[in-house]
């Protein structure tokens, strides 16, 4: 009967280290939910991105609506372009809205942190599917 008991707990301590490696290596790939949302891209070019990575998350006001999709060098200009892909929910950004590369948390995480402008009444401008930002360009 003790035998049985040991192998039970055995079998718990092993689940909950499984577990625990998932959670670990879930949070290591920067995956912050299984589901996905509808997404629309906007394109962002930067003199430089430090160490912004795929799969950074895009916020307002420290809300994440998006991610960065991809980072490739513009063949024309050779600066970093950035593609991002925002959740459809927020599709009403307006177009005085812009873009900065801030660091969080105690290991220096990139994130792209979107400053909301103001959207002058009756223009109803807003960033299109497939925007591109330049900063200072």
């Amino acid at each position: 009967m003790q035998t049985k008991k040991n192998e039970i707990w055995v079998g718990i301590f092993l689940l909950a280290a499984l577990l625990a490696a998932l959670f670990v290596c879930l949070k290591a790939a920067n995956v912050t939910s299984i589901r996905t949302e509808p997404t629309y891209t906007l394109y962002a070019t930067f003199d430089n991105i430090g160490g912004l990575k795929a799969r950074s998350p895009v916020s307002i006001g420290g809300v994440v609506v998006g991610r960065v999709a991809d980072i490739t060098l513009d063949p024309k200009t050779y600066l970093p372009r950035v593609t991002l892909e925002i959740e459809q929910r927020y599709n009403h950004i307006p177009d005085t809205s812009s873009l900065s590369i801030r660091t969080s948390g105690l290991l220096g995480e990139q994130y792209l942190a979107l400053n909301v402008g103001f959207e002058e009444p009756g223009t109803g401008d807003c960033y299109p599917e497939g925007w591109r930002y330049n900063s200072g360009h």
